[in-house]
């Protein structure tokens, strides 16, 4: 069947309930008006069957008295598709002919014909025919107003000839007033967007204007007065009387306002969730954990400076990201967040970015589960936390540093001193807390203003944490008040007043030298005042307090020195800094005394001595070396000290070089460890040797066990240098210090010399005795020779012979002398 003959067919089903049980005649007739189909009313009078009227031309009904005028009017009608009438003579059943009205309708749907629907009435059925015109047309207008849509009839100058209930109220009037009434008067039109339209974009104006049905159009209906606008889904259909005359427009109205409201709010939504996203630093990501499907945003992938898709976009590239320190714990967290039932969780970590640095983030992230909670999908975002840790750094140093210097500010000092006071209450160890206090910085200020006085503040600040330990605090309280904590200073208390008490006199020499200032050099000294604290002190506040106390009496005691806060330490600590004082000023005014005790060998000859130093200390008589070479190697002075020494005892050598008995003798001169490692000892000795002249063969440096053990390698590379042009070396307290007997297959040494402690018993103590036999015994095996220190008797004169001994030391071959006098007494 065709597409004509499809759409006539559903044509004649729509007019079936009204042309059936017509009592006039119907018939509904195609483009060539070739009778399709026929009521009963129509084939009787016809005196046909509905089978023989099928196909037949409308013309072979009509009567040869038929008046040829209104036939041609008829078919000119036709031929122009439009609506005709006329009065003919209708063959009637067996040829009775009849007068009848025949009126021919076109009948067209979107500008096309469909088909004809003539009408046959009896001039005597006018009446009934009407009457039943009038039902049809009730019967239309009821369908019309039972339809969901809004139908709105406007003719070809858009004035509404005919409107439904349902129409009125979408259009938001009455029926009786929307009669007559233009398209576009007394309401307006809205566009998609919600601006109104212009008259012409009107959809009836658009359908006449264009000539052509519009379909699917949403257009809205401004409500005034503030009302929210209501929304129409309009379709147009032309309707024309004839093949080319337009008649008719008729609107069809669907409420959407509901679908355009939800459109809205979900345009809205994605906008504002779109506008969130690029006005945030979160990146997006998905995981579908059925399919394996991934997605990274390109914001993820800008997050870790790359573009996307620069790497594999597999499920574990943000653990390859990740931070080594922190990849581990991520994984577990993330596989413990799917193995648990919750519906979300959130993990901080570092994400390596391309140029090496990580990036710290923190992932929030939604799971989606079955009914049995398995998950499914987990869907989350990235926030860039780079940002947020700056600013927790710079509140956490606005917090806890001052501005000015960068130290740690009062309470950090504070929560720092109260960590270290639990930390000694636990260990037992000591800690000291060194309250600073600029002297006459108040006049610097006033003198050279507030930026110089600054300026100095910091250049303290620099001398102060370079002159302590890294672990150790230094921290500024405000104006030129200054803190310094120590901590693990043993558990001594004595020791460790003493260490604080180092500490403190080394910031004092490195306050006291000049600072630069825009104004030339500026000296600045401070006043220090220590307390120390353990597992006795009452609180933080206490301490700081007694440390603020001593400080003040530090100032009353002339600035630039230290008190502490203990009178019995202060007491010691003043002992200890006018020795120092006094020892700087003894090397400066040559205070310092060279002494020698005798050695003699087997025989009874004098075969040298050991040089000991005396100091002849200002208002204390001699002083001897027990008593200041600690403090000379704590404060660096045996380095001058030991200097001095070896010119004098070179310059003595090259003196006695001539002479028949001195001439012979070696002397021995004791080094510390400090004069070892200096990295230009052996070109100072060998210096001081040839500027003297001294024979470097007389010349012996003593070294101790103790000093040996420190930096092997260095020692033994001196040692060698010095000994490749004559100088001998002698272990000095053998036995009491390293103990170890390696070092004496590797040192070039000559000599052993027995500690006086062995030495004492000797005669009385057998395992002394024995000692002292194991101790020669080796030397024999090593080819070494042996010195006895500390003989005093005979009876120890006598054992250490007999086991082999080579020289001997000690009261009974003589005290020490000044070397004046041991020069006097020994050139006989």
């Amino acid at each position: 069947m065709s597409s004509e003959q499809t759409e006539a067919s559903t044509s004649q089903a729509r007019l079936a309930p009204i042309v059936g049980p017509a009592s006039f005649g119907l018939a509904v007739m195609d483009g060539d008006l070739k009778i399709r189909s026929a009521n009963q009313a129509f084939l009787a009078r016809a005196g046909v069957s509905a089978e023989q009227v099928t196909g037949m031309p409308l013309a072979s009904f009509f009567g040869t008295d038929t008046d040829p005028a209104c036939v041609h009017e008829l078919n000119e009608a036709v031929h122009c598709r439009r609506e005709c009438s006329g009065k003919v003579r209708f063959k009637g059943p067996e040829g009775a002919d009849f007068s009848a009205e025949l009126s021919i309708i076109p009948v067209c749907e979107g500008g096309q014909l469909q088909h004809y629907v003539t009408v046959l009435r009896d001039l005597h059925d006018t009446d009934e025919a009407q009457a039943l015109l009038d039902a049809t047309s009730r019967r239309f207008q009821g369908l019309l107003e039972h339809l969901p849509a809004g139908v709105v009839v406007h003719g070809n100058d858009s004035r509404i000839l005919a409107v439904n209930a349902r129409g009125a109220a979408l259009l938001g009037a009455s029926q009786s007033d929307l009669v007559k009434r233009s398209a576009c008067d007394d309401w307006y039109l809205l566009r998609e967007d919600g601006t109104r339209m212009a008259p012409h974009e009107y959809p009836v104006c658009r359908t006449l204007e264009e000539r052509r049905n519009l379909s699917d159009l949403v257009v809205g209906i401004d409500r005034g007065g503030g009302a929210e606008p209501g929304w129409l889904l309009c379709n147009t259909y032309l309707v024309c009387e004839d093949g080319s005359e337009l008649s008719e427009v008729v609107a069809c109205f669907t409420d959407c306002t509901k679908l355009k409201r939800t459109e809205q709010a979900l345009h809205k939504s994605e906008e504002r969730l779109r506008l969130v996203l690029q006005g945030s630093t979160d990146a997006p990501w998905d995981w579908n954990l059925r399919t394996g499907e991934l997605y990274y945003s390109p914001r993820w992938w800008e997050m870790v400076g790359r573009v996307p898709g620069e790497l594999p976009e597999d499920a574990a590239l943000w653990l390859r990201l990740a931070h080594p320190d922190d990849a581990p714990r991520v994984r577990a967290e993330f596989d413990q967040a799917l193995a648990s039932t919750g519906s979300s969780y959130e993990i901080e970590f570092r994400l390596q970015h391309k140029d090496g640095h990580h990036v710290p983030v923190l992932s929030r992230a939604v799971i989606l589960r079955d009914q049995q909670g398995r998950p499914l999908r987990v869907s989350g975002t990235n926030t860039d936390l780079t940002e947020r840790k700056q600013a927790e750094h710079n509140i956490h140093q606005l917090a806890y540093f001052d501005f000015l210097t960068g130290l740690p500010n009062r309470r950090f000092l504070m929560d720092e001193l109260q960590r270290l006071l639990s930390r000694s209450a636990r260990s037992g160890q000591l800690g000291a807390l060194l309250f600073l206090d600029l002297d006459n910085f108040k006049m610097l200020n006033d003198t050279l203003g507030h930026e110089t006085g600054d300026l100095l503040l910091r250049q303290v600040a620099y001398r102060l944490r370079h002159a302590v330990r890294d672990s150790d605090c230094v921290a500024r309280l405000g104006g030129d008040e200054f803190v310094l904590l120590l901590d693990c200073l043993g558990k001594n208390r004595q020791a460790a007043a003493n260490e604080a008490g180092m500490v403190a006199g080394k910031v004092l020499a490195a306050c006291d030298e000049a600072y630069a200032l825009p104004a030339g050099a500026y000296r600045s000294t401070p006043s220090i005042g220590i307390a120390m604290f353990d597992a006795r002190s009452a609180s933080a506040d206490v301490v700081l307090r007694q440390a603020d106390l001593a400080m003040y009496q530090a100032k009353a005691a002339g600035r630039n020195t230290l008190r502490f806060f203990d009178p019995a330490m202060q007491s010691s600590i003043d002992r200890r800094y006018s020795m120092e004082h006094d020892l700087r000023q003894g090397i400066q005014r040559n205070e310092f005394r060279l002494y020698c005790q005798p050695q003699f060998d087997a025989a009874g000859e004098l075969a040298g001595g050991e040089v000991l130093l005396r100091w002849q200390r200002a208002g204390h008589g001699l002083v001897g070396p027990s008593e200041f070479i600690g403090l000379a190697e704590t404060t660096g002075l045996v380095r001058s000290l030991g200097q001095w020494v070896l010119r004098e005892t070179c310059a003595r050598l090259a003196a006695w070089s001539g002479h028949p008995r001195l001439g012979t003798v070696t002397l021995a001169v004791n080094v510390s460890a400090q004069q070892l490692h200096m990295p230009d000892f052996p070109s100072q000795v060998l210096a001081t040797l040839r500027e003297t002249g001294a024979d470097p063969a007389r010349l012996g440096l003593e070294l101790t066990e103790s000093v040996l053990a420190e930096n092997l390698d260095d020692a033994i590379a001196k040692m060698e240098r010095l000994e490749r042009d004559g100088v001998r070396f002698s272990i000095d307290d053998f036995g009491t210090g390293y103990s170890s007997l390696s070092y004496l297959k590797r040192f070039p040494l000559e000599t052993l010399k027995i500690d006086r402690s062995f030495v004492h018993d000797i005669h009385t103590d057998p395992d002394a005795a024995a000692i002292v036999e194991v101790i020669i015994t080796l030397a024999r095996k090593l080819g070494l020779k042996v010195t006895a220190e500390g003989v005093e008797q005979e009876e120890q004169r006598q054992f250490l012979e007999a086991g082999g001994c080579d020289r001997f030391q000690g009261f009974l071959f003589g005290q020490p002398l000044a070397m004046d006098e041991f020069e006097r007494v020994f050139s006989a």
